[in-house]
């Protein structure tokens, strides 16, 4: 059985009070419970201050280019469909560079867990708009305020299909442990977007407006359910619902290559000798 230790990794270089902390301990503990130890799964991070969420941990990871830490994680997970593959974005990675290959991951239905740091700002780049900025918000790049409308990716993910569609809140971290587990327990793609307030450039999304506003949905509410779930999916302002918001039950992409559906490509044979004559063509 693992232990909170053995994930400990480097040390964290996040603002004092950042919501990253909570999601890192919260993850480590998640694992934990899961009984899933540092060499069975590997995490995928693109740019960002979420991306560094890997450096801080044990486990096999491969830091991506900006936007394209979906992409990396499609390739492991075809080469091996028997590997936990998490990926770790920030709301500007993910929705912004990244948010064509969002997209197309959802309508694959790659079986990766993919949470999203949303902080509504870049902060690794020193606090300009992400595209989860609220609509007016005034920033060193938008000192007139944001005039794009915020992107809900809650809502974006249930008008897609998404298999597993999710909020939480760095700042409720044992309601937003039990979304982790959920996540890696589903067998398709999952998408967790968690609330993280950014504690040095994001002064309007603090832990206090969270708290205000943020509502556990209600035990008795059935999220197969894809219409009550997108409307659901639409509540932001005065209450923001926390937890699952959609799910859905639809093979996977890996289910449907007949080459790797019974055995992982890693673990398959191979002779060079077939392909020699076409080689020969390029010499």
């Amino acid at each position: 059985m693992p232990t909170l230790e053995d994930y400990k990794g480097e040390i964290p270089s996040w603002c004092p009070g950042c919501g990253n902390f909570g999601i890192l301990k919260t993850f480590k503990e998640a694992m934990v419970d899961l009984n899933i130890k540092p060499h069975q799964f590997t995490i995928v991070s693109g740019i960002g201050q979420a991306s560094k969420f890997p450096h801080y941990l044990k486990c096999n990871t491969f830091n991506g280019l900006h936007g394209r830490t979906l992409p990396v994680a499609t390739g492991i997970i075809l080469a091996n469909h028997e590997m936990l593959v998490i990926a770790v974005a920030g709301d500007g990675d993910c929705y912004g560079e990244g948010g064509n290959h969002l997209m197309h991951a959802i309508r694959r239905n790659i079986n990766v867990k993919l949470f999203v740091h949303d902080n509504q700002i870049y902060a690794l780049t020193k606090g300009q708009a992400s595209p989860t900025s609220m609509e007016g918000m005034k920033t060193k790049n938008q000192p007139f305020g944001v005039l794009s409308g915020q992107l809900n990716p809650m809502a974006l993910a249930v008008a897609l299909d998404c298999t597993f569609v999710a909020r939480g809140f760095a700042g409720d971290t044992e309601h937003l442990k039990g979304l982790i587990k959920e996540a890696i327990n589903h067998r398709g793609f999952a998408l967790v977007d968690v609330l993280q307030p950014c504690v040095t450039l994001n002064k309007i999304n603090t832990y206090k407006w969270y708290k205000e506003r943020v509502y556990h949905i209600e035990p008795e509410y059935n999220p197969e359910d894809r219409v009550e779930a997108f409307k659901r999916a639409l509540e932001w302002g005065e209450r923001i619902p926390i937890g699952i918001i959609y799910r859905n039950h639809r093979p996977t992409f890996e289910e449907r290559i007949p080459i790797i559906k019974d055995k992982p490509l890693v673990g398959q044979s191979f002779d060079l000798s077939i392909i020699e004559a076409t080689l020969k063509e390029f010499y």
